[in-house]
């Protein structure tokens, strides 16, 4: 392990975060708020901590598996320690532990938030909250190898600790992977963002909203965040682009640009776009039955747009969720741990395990019936690796753990069961809002010191797919 090559990489994450605060200081100039002053100061201060071992510490063309992990954590935390300064410097709701919150919150796409008035910030201070969320979407250690000097093996492990399971349709070189990810990445927010200018948002509004909606991350310019609009173009614009960007990035690219595979030849878009129609449909059915909306349409376009935004994990609301009924609920539940594809910006388990998982378990049926017959995993027609089903499994049970830890984490601080396992699922699955104290119009404002510091490691380790954190703990095993 070498100390000087991590600490090079994560000095660049901090640069390219220092490239964000000041074009969030020149809006804050631009419109001439309080956030000046603050931000200005965090962008020379992330600069010079950042650009100190890139300058003294050689550039290293190879790095090792170990140090590529240590790398994305550091990257992370520290841009999340980073970040929180424009909130402490301005003060007024932020203090630490709340700058903190807000501040992991955006890195991981969480959108999780402990405002109440979130119209009460400068412009310059919602522009940064938004933009953490475009930052962490993408994820900063992708961003920092887009500006590294060698297109080695540097590039292949950091990319392989980043994104999450490379799909098997998206046929594109490893050392690609990041470019492929930002062409995506850019050209879909630039589209969002005329489209919502188009559909009657400011255009400071559909950047800061687009910024949060291709990151499925959840952070809003407005208190009643999609609400505010009582738009449905703007709902039916949103739900298309919350779709997409739960989609893996990598077949986008090669769907969209080389026109090689279209999107529903693959199994897990399939599936993916499948389960969010079905859910679509029975929440529509329960919101009806529940005899509080006047006609279908109505239950339609609040089921559409909550659900959507629930799994693919943008947490954006449409509606409040406060009154759903129990089956809607606990259908929601489903989605806030599926979450959305591999290799896109969304968190949770993944629909690409949850299908694999669902083709184990019929395999296994059918083995128990014909146990003379050889049974595999099959994914459009192709046998899987039983390594692969079973790190799948494993993950999935790992995930419900964890979310069962942090769950009576935040119980112990006197909170109801409902906030405290709707906070659990949300945070691990980066989701953001629940139900509860927390639901889609609500805030952790009101949580203790010590749940929002467990919703904001149960947000990192979500982000980084729990191994990428325990691979950390485990550093006796990496020599």
């Amino acid at each position: 392990m070498r100390p000087a090559v991590v600490a090079r990489y994560v000095g660049l994450a901090l640069l390219l975060n220092a490239i964000f605060l000041c074009i969030s200081a020149g809006v804050s100039f631009v419109y001439r708020d309080a956030a000046f002053t603050p931000l200005l100061l965090s962008a020379v201060t992330a600069f010079i901590v950042g650009v100190f071992p890139f300058i003294f510490v050689p550039p290293e063309i190879e790095i090792n598996t170990r140090e590529g992990y240590l790398i994305v954590l550091l990257g992370w935390c520290v841009s999340c320690l980073f970040g929180m300064l424009p909130y402490i410097l301005y003060g007024g709701a932020f203090s630490i532990s709340n700058a903190w919150f807000e501040s992991v919150s955006g890195y991981t796409t969480t959108g999780a938030s402990i405002l109440n008035d979130v119209e009460a910030l400068p412009h310059g201070l919602l522009f940064w909250r938004s933009a953490t969320h475009w930052i962490g979407g993408v994820g900063v250690v992708a961003f920092t190898l887009l500006v590294l000097p060698s297109v080695g093996s540097a590039k292949i492990r950091l990319s392989r600790t980043q994104t999450s399971v490379k799909h098997e349709d998206a046929n594109y070189s490893t050392q690609k992977i990041v470019r492929v990810i930002l062409r995506v990445y850019v050209g879909l927010t630039v589209t969002l963002t005329a489209l919502l200018w188009v559909a009657g948002m400011s255009l400071f509004d559909a950047v800061n909203h687009a910024f949060s909606t291709i990151a499925t991350g959840g952070f809003s310019t407005r208190n009643a965040s999609i609400m505010y609009y009582n738009s449905p173009l703007i709902e039916a614009i949103l739900v298309v682009f919350m779709v997409i960007s739960g989609i893996n990035f990598g077949l986008l690219y090669v769907s969209i640009v080389k026109r090689v595979t279209p999107l529903l030849n693959s199994p897990v878009v399939r599936y993916f776009v499948g389960s969010i129609a079905v859910g679509i449909l029975l929440t529509t059915v329960s919101l009806i039955s529940s005899g509080g909306y006047s006609s279908w349409l109505q239950a339609f376009r609040e089921a559409a747009f909550q659900l959507t935004s629930i799994a693919t994990t943008t947490g954006f609301a449409a509606a409040s969720n406060a009154s759903w009924p129990s089956f809607a609920v606990v259908l929601s539940f489903f989605f806030m741990l599926q979450c959305g594809c591999a290799g896109s910006t969304s968190g949770g388990i993944k629909a690409d395990r949850v299908l694999i998982f669902y083709k184990a378990f019929v395999a296994n049926i059918r083995k128990m019936l014909h146990p003379n017959a050889i049974v595999s995993v099959r994914l459009r027609g192709i046998s899987m690796d039983e390594s692969v089903v079973s790190a799948a499994s494993l993950y999935i049970v790992l995930y419900m753990l964890v979310a069962f830890i942090v769950a009576l984490l935040i119980l112990s601080t006197g909170s109801d069961l409902m906030t405290s396992f709707s906070a659990a699922v949300s945070t691990l699955g980066n989701v953001g809002p629940g139900y509860g104290k927390i639901y889609s119009l609500g805030s952790y404002s009101d949580f203790s010191v010590f749940a929002k510091i467990a919703c904001t490691v149960s947000m990192l380790v979500g982000r980084l797919e729990i191994y990428g954190v325990l691979m950390f703990f485990y550093y006796r095993y990496w020599k």
